[in-house]
């Protein structure tokens, strides 16, 4: 069964339009609330776990769920590994870039051997 698009090249464009403008408000708003005020000192504290949690969840994600019947796991022995590097290097270096070649390479290198 074979879809047919139906829609005018005016369509098309209002949705890129709509699109622009739902990608970029939310970036825009608090951009300029934002610019205007002092940030409150405890909610700069709180957004600096922010990229820690969401790194950590989608590794976990990852590593630990399976994506088809969403159980717990333990069967990716080389993610496993890697995942145990990058924590260490994480911890030592506190870079994100560096952790995150580390374990790109670590989970190269243990398919490779495991």
């Amino acid at each position: 069964m074979s879809t047919v698009n139906t829609w005018t090249s005016t369509q098309h464009f209002w949705l890129i339009i709509l699109g622009f403008f739902v990608a970029f408000l939310p970036r825009f708003i608090p951009l300029m609330l934002f610019t205007k005020r002092e940030i409150p000192e405890w909610f700069n504290e709180w957004m600096k776990f922010v990229p820690v949690s969401l790194f950590t969840a989608l590794v976990v994600k990852d590593v630990f769920i399976d994506s088809k019947s969403y159980q717990l796991m333990f069967t990716q022995v080389t993610e496993m590994l890697a995942a145990v590097i990058v924590i260490i290097i994480a911890y030592r270096t506190r870079s994100m870039a560096l952790s995150v070649i580390t374990g790109l390479i670590g989970v190269f290198l243990l398919s490779m051997v495991i």
